[in-house]
């Protein structure tokens, strides 16, 4: 595929690259990684072609937004697309700790799907990120607060889209019911799947993809590597933010040995397999240095036979 091609988002006048940049990493997901390489990660993937980016106040609690930021607003600001997260606001002891970040913000998430906390966190966002919009807003996992995100939360999203300060509607998960349950509210642009359509994990496939592309729901597909047993398969890589068990380590080697024959990296199967559905728009690839953004391009870049594909289906290694 083309990594850098331009496509309209759902229905709204959006365009994203195929190939985007999550930048979760860049809070120190799981190891330091430093103000100085982080914003020369995003400089980098500018230097590219990327022109999506996707970060959240999660992210490092902060620490993403405050890295990116920088760079970004510098850039012409009619030649990206952004995207940022609502349901958790930063607050010194806040009581959604996570272990997975690495370097200290200060700060540590509360949950808050009411209206007026999307709000303050859109607010809050755009003054770390020193911009003054971003053309997508998600939903940011509202597993256990579906209720108050949808009576709440999305009609305070609906109304910023409405007065013309973001310009789409979205949610971002790690499952796929939930989201569809959200797209059939009918206010949804687009979805941010994540890892729930990989070559491990499919089951987006069941109802998600499908709803969306009947409704012109853009898909955007991320955690293409399920935290990164299939960027690199072996033991004690990880699956979903966890140690990936036996049996899915044999799995992501099985796939690794069908995409050799076929003289195809897997790494490059992994980030072109989600755009193999029409509901699919682009997919985000989340990169911690400038190599990583380098070798994200370069496997978005290379042509896969659709034999690998029909390999893989009678194999059974994908449906």
């Amino acid at each position: 595929m083309n990594p850098f091609e331009r496509v309209r988002l759902g229905r709204t006048g959006v365009r994203v690259t195929r190939l985007g940049l999550g930048l979760a990493p860049l809070g120190g997901l799981f190891a330091p990684v430093g103000a100085g390489t982080a914003r020369d990660t995003v400089e980098h993937a500018w230097k590219l072609g990327i022109r999506y980016f996707d970060v959240a106040p999660l992210y490092g609690n902060g620490l993403a937004e405050r890295r990116a930021g920088p760079v970004l607003s510098r850039k012409p600001r009619g030649e990206f697309a952004l995207s940022t997260k609502v349901g958790r606001l930063l607050r010194p002891g806040g009581a959604d700790v996570q272990d997975i970040w690495a370097e200290p913000s200060g700060e540590t998430p509360v949950f808050d799907f009411s209206g007026a906390g999307a709000l303050t966190s859109y607010d809050e966002s755009l003054d770390r990120l020193g911009l003054d919009r971003a053309e997508i807003l998600h939903l940011h996992d509202p597993d256990r607060h579906f209720d108050q995100a949808v009576k709440e939360a999305l009609p305070a999203l609906v109304e910023l889209r409405d007065r013309g300060r973001i310009d789409a509607v979205s949610a971002g998960m790690n499952q796929a019911p939930m989201l569809a349950d959200l797209v059939r509210t009918g206010e949804l642009d687009a979805v941010l799947l994540a890892g729930r359509f990989t070559l491990l994990d499919q089951s987006g496939a069941d109802e998600l993809l499908p709803l969306c592309a009947d409704r012109d729901v853009s898909v955007i597909a991320a955690g293409v590597f399920n935290s990164g047993l299939l960027a690199d398969p072996r033991p004690g890589a990880r699956f979903d933010y966890a140690p990936a068990e036996p049996h899915l380590v044999d799995r992501a080697l099985a796939l690794r040995a069908v995409c050799r024959r076929h003289g195809v990296p897997l790494r490059a199967a992994a980030i072109q397999f989600p755009l193999t559905h029409p509901a699919v728009t682009c997919v985000l690839v989340g990169a911690r240095t400038p190599a990583e953004v380098e070798d994200a391009a370069m496997m978005a870049a290379v042509d896969i036979p659709g034999a690998l594909w029909a390999d893989l289906r009678s194999e059974g290694l994908i449906r």
